[in-house]
């Protein structure tokens, strides 16, 4: 999957949770805790619910395995409504909306670029693409060309070759996933991770809200730039200083702009984005990172959106809080 920035940690709690589970799945790690559990409800029946669910999501979203419901989608070179489950068609509609939102700063069909720079399943490169390359693959992408249906849910190309990649957005639905079903059963005082990507609600162990570090957006460095006292919301943080590679000394991000073809260049670390969905929040983190300190910023306060910016300077970083930020916050960021 492609990498949006694990930047996220959890803070270790001073009391134990009476419910704790963490494995790996999705291509990256997972981990659930719970305050407590109602009566009735048994651990281990929980933890094989949870990673059901984590395994229905791969079933339908992954572009690693060839039997998932996206990848024979990807292989279809048909131009007629193509049936999918009612979750694909759910994460598809909502990565459209964003792509709209953002001018086509995100947009689930870049695959192709994403694989060609070397971040994807094929293997590293040693060079950087040519224009020729980039070029041809940028006439196979766009959001334009997927069409989403909710009722019956379908899916449908108008350009064949058309590849979709939810590797921006899959995990937060996951985290929602998870953190739906925990409601369900009662459970009110919970913490949901997959890959960085965060849903909380309630009580910590310790008592009031959750405490979430923010990590340091420097490579080869496991430092908390931020600590955030959170709860009743989701979270998701998108960066570039983890996942790239180098040429001749010079730095490629894993994160490629759809409308240029090209890994980014500007000057943004990373993006925290707070939402009411991990799904929204994961898609829009990728968004505003693409579009950058200045661009990404103004649409991100316009649009009323809880986020932190974090913007290379000469020396050290620059943090910059929309106005929905700070008041979620309360200003307390630490």
């Amino acid at each position: 999957m492609l990498l949006v920035l694990f930047g996220v940690g959890c803070e270790r709690e001073t009391s134990k949770a009476q419910f704790e589970h963490d494995g790996l799945a999705l291509g990256t790690s997972f981990s659930v805790k719970a305050t407590r559990l109602p009566p009735g409800i048994e651990p281990d029946g929980l933890k094989n619910e949870l990673e059901d669910l984590l395994e229905t999501v791969d079933r339908q979203m992954s572009t690693y395995r060839e039997d998932s419901e996206l990848s024979r989608f990807n292989r279809s070179i048909a131009d007629n409504w193509q049936p999918v489950s009612e979750d694909l068609a759910r994460v598809v509609a909502a990565s459209l909306e964003i792509s709209r939102w953002s001018g086509g700063a995100f947009d689930v069909t870049v695959g192709p670029l994403v694989n060609l720079w070397g971040f994807g399943p094929d293997p590293d490169i040693t060079e950087t693409p040519s224009d020729a390359a980039i070029e041809t693959l940028k006439a196979r992408i766009g959001y334009d060309r997927l069409e989403v249906r909710l009722d019956p849910p379908a899916l449908k190309k108008r350009e064949p070759q058309l590849y979709v990649d939810l590797s921006a957005i899959a995990k937060g639905f996951a985290v929602d996933l998870m953190a739906e079903h925990l409601e369900a059963l009662g459970i009110e005082d919970y913490l949901v991770e997959v890959g960085g990507e965060v849903r909380l609600k309630g009580d910590s162990p310790r008592g009031g809200a959750w405490r979430i570090a923010l990590e340091k957006p420097v490579p080869q460095v496991r430092q908390v730039e931020k600590l955030l006292t959170l709860t009743d919301t989701a979270m998701a943080t998108s960066g570039d200083y983890r996942n790239y590679f180098e040429v001749d000394g010079e730095r490629f991000s894993h994160t490629i702009d759809p409308r240029s073809g090209r890994p980014i260049r500007h000057r943004l670390a990373s993006v925290t984005v707070l939402s009411h969905t991990t799904m929204q929040a994961d898609a829009l983190a990728t968004a505003l990172t693409v579009l950058g300190p200045r661009e990404g910023f103004a649409r991100a306060e316009e649009a009323g959106l809880s986020a932190l910016f974090i913007v290379k300077e000469k020396e050290g970083f620059s943090e910059k809080a929309t106005s929905a930020f700070i008041k979620q916050t309360g200003g307390g960021a630490t």
